[in-house]
């Protein structure tokens, strides 16, 4: 059983653990009962109707959040000639080829949030599988970090584009911001999620899709978010 620390189960006393809010009011919570001395990051997690055992109810992409992440994203980018050049002008935070993967295969060079890779650098970026796969770090088409385009794709992470997938048991856990920011702008965030994921949702998934959500800040609990009232981002707390 987890055991929390003081703080967290003061902030847990001070709201309805079981009560569906909308999520303006639960996010308005979680801003309030995030007290710890640091930023910290604000989460959606949605528990999806989906069996993430079979490949055509997996689900993985990208979203650009339109207020941003609030974090600082490191770009490793694996790429030649003007496509490097290209990512070294767009911001990228380490440019290489051969060499790089030579640094994260033999010295366990990790010091970065996401890998782009241009298609021709693929065979090569393949022999990382191990170390990148398990890291959610592997460069891969569904979520545009294969792409010729380096450049574009290395100014949309740094500027809040953001990976999301099933886990193994069909939730999708997505940051979407600090405590620091207001309201308003987490909730344009949340909404852009919550578009993408229902853009994104399988022919093949039956009955209820948004089955529940949660946000949260790092340290602090849960609030829950009534399905039903997910798109009432203007409705304002009682």
């Amino acid at each position: 059983m987890t055991r929390h620390g003081k703080k967290y189960v003061d902030a847990s006393r001070r709201f309805d653990r079981q009560r569906l809010h909308s999520p303006v009011e639960a996010l308005d919570l979680v801003r309030s009962l995030a007290k710890r001395g640091f930023d910290e990051s604000v989460d959606a997690a949605f528990r999806l109707g989906v069996d993430p055992r079979k490949a055509d109810q997996m689900i993985r992409g990208t979203v650009s959040l339109p207020n941003g992440t609030g974090k600082s994203v490191r770009v490793a980018v694996f790429a030649t000639g003007d496509a490097a050049r290209e990512a070294q002008q767009a911001g990228a935070d380490v440019v290489g080829a051969d060499d790089l993967v030579a640094r994260i295969q033999n010295d366990g060079f990790l010091d970065f949030d996401v890998a782009i890779a241009t298609p021709d650098l693929m065979g090569q970026v393949g022999r990382l599988g191990r170390v990148l796969g398990p890291r959610g770090l592997m460069p891969n088409p569904k979520t545009g970090t294969v792409t010729p385009d380096v450049g574009r794709a290395v100014r949309e992470f740094k500027a809040g584009k953001v990976e999301y997938r099933t886990d193994r048991y069909g939730n999708v856990h997505v940051p979407i911001g600090k405590v620091s920011f207001d309201t308003e702008a987490l909730a344009g965030n949340y909404q852009a999620v919550l578009d993408e994921l229902l853009r994104a949702k399988p022919a093949a998934a039956k009955g209820r899709y948004v089955k529940g959500v949660t946000v949260s800040s790092t340290m602090g609990p849960g609030v829950r978010v009534d399905p039903a009232r997910t798109r009432d981002l203007h409705e304002q707390p009682a």
